[in-house]
């Protein structure tokens, strides 16, 4: 089994910002080839998804503001176990939120549902036909061969219409499971007052089958209309994955899944 933690430090020294020059070995592949990798990865990033579904887990969210000299200025902490009620639907039970002392931004609803979203996951499944994958090449990070694609909406969402946020950025697939093991990138569009940073996720192989995410980070400036820069910094913990659901059964094409009652959810190990 590979785990993930190995590469952390070095995918944090591989790419300071986003949009950062690297080394990429270009392959020869074909745009037959390419459209077959992506096929594949986003196929099972659909069988991620579903993976998921079965599993409860802790997610440990901390956002500051960081002003003159690195001193914080505010801070934002979340922690929180993610489960099941007992129909079945995915629910945060809050384990620890102490008053924000943020003062210079406002953690939104936005903000909590793309740390439950597209800042670990990228991009969700039902709106891959929205996107656009160009692909940069192959890099090698310790013992992991990597293709890697650039990631763009074919066209940016109207989200005071419809509220739609989809991802832009960049995605790491490994080039023998053909799954996602890292992503960095934002959620898009930005609109008013709304800003949102730039989050690089690692993902970490659990039960030697899926990649869920591990941690997520961020040091990166948002910039308003009214030319206010805050500085920020983000850190959320994945962690204590266990199966929360026994009434779920991963299929990997279409075939007839036995209906059976809901189990009640087996919490996972408080951190």
């Amino acid at each position: 089994m590979r785990l993930l933690w190995i590469l952390v430090l070095s995918f944090a020294m591989s790419f300071a910002t986003f949009g950062q020059a690297s080394t990429f070995t270009k392959a020869d592949l074909s745009q037959p080839e390419i459209d077959k990798i992506v096929t594949k990865f986003t196929k099972n990033e659909r069988l991620f998804r579903s993976a998921l579904n079965v599993y409860a887990f802790n997610r440990n969210a901390t956002i500051q503001t960081v002003g003159m000299g690195g001193n914080i200025t505010g801070t934002y902490k979340r922690e929180s176990f993610i489960t099941f009620d007992g129909a079945g639907n995915r629910v945060e039970k809050i384990l620890l939120f102490p008053v924000s002392t943020l003062t210079e931004i406002t953690v939104t609803q936005a903000d909590i549902e793309n740390l439950g979203g597209l800042d670990p996951f990228a991009i969700e499944p039902a709106n891959i036909d929205k996107y656009k994958f160009t692909y940069l090449g192959k890099e090698k990070i310790d013992e992991l061969n990597l293709f890697v694609f650039d990631v763009a909406p074919k066209v940016i969402p109207k989200a005071e219409k419809d509220g739609l946020r989809l991802f832009q950025g960049r995605i790491w697939v490994d080039d023998t499971d053909l799954l996602i093991v890292k992503s960095k990138g934002k959620a898009v569009p930005e609109w008013k007052d709304e800003r949102f940073p730039i989050i690089e996720t690692w993902r970490e192989n659990i039960d030697g089958k899926y990649w869920f995410p591990s941690f997520s980070s961020s040091d990166d400036e948002l910039v308003f209309k009214s030319g206010q820069v805050v500085k920020m910094k983000i850190r959320v913990k994945y962690s204590n994955y266990g199966v929360g659901r026994t009434d779920i059964k991963i299929i990997d094409e279409d075939e007839d899944v036995p209906v059976t009652p809901a189990a009640k959810p087996t919490p996972a190990k408080k951190p």
